[in-house]
């Protein structure tokens, strides 16, 4: 091992990273205690939505042990769970948008779809973030 590659793994955890682990360890926590609430998030295609929501909050969980303890893996496999969520989340914004539509557009629920839009492209910084705690661990 060369003394680069100690010096870059001593560093600590990206504030950035460390916020996407501890995004991913709450989240993880939620969906195996509280299914129900991810229930209506799932895209209507897809099948068996209770067993994607435990396997999702497995995989949050490991993920975010993973990025706290810096393992190899964590980077590569937590940007792929954030590209994997990523048609939840777009459902839940279209789904906001059409509620907010069909009451009239009150401002409570132009303002939850308009942060769930705006939550789609924040998930680009944290696919970011992520991979550079598996840049820093070569």
């Amino acid at each position: 091992m060369n003394l680069s590659r100690v010096r870059r793994v001593r560093r600590g955890l990206g504030q950035d990273a460390r916020w996407v682990a501890g995004a991913f360890l709450t989240s993880g926590i939620a969906h195996l205690a509280r299914p129900s609430l991810f229930h209506p998030a799932m895209p209507r295609y897809l099948p068996r939505h209770r067993e994607l929501i435990y396997a999702s909050g497995v995989a949050e969980l490991a993920c975010g042990a993973g990025l706290l303890t810096k393992q190899r893996w964590a980077g590569p496999a937590s940007a792929a769970l954030l590209l994997a969520v990523w048609p939840a989340n777009l459902q839940m914004a279209v789904d906001a948008t059409t509620r907010a539509r069909g009451r009239g557009y009150p401002a409570a629920d132009v303002t939850r779809a308009a942060g769930l839009w705006a939550r789609m492209p924040a998930q680009i910084p944290m696919i970011k973030a992520v991979l550079a705690v598996h840049r820093d661990t070569r």
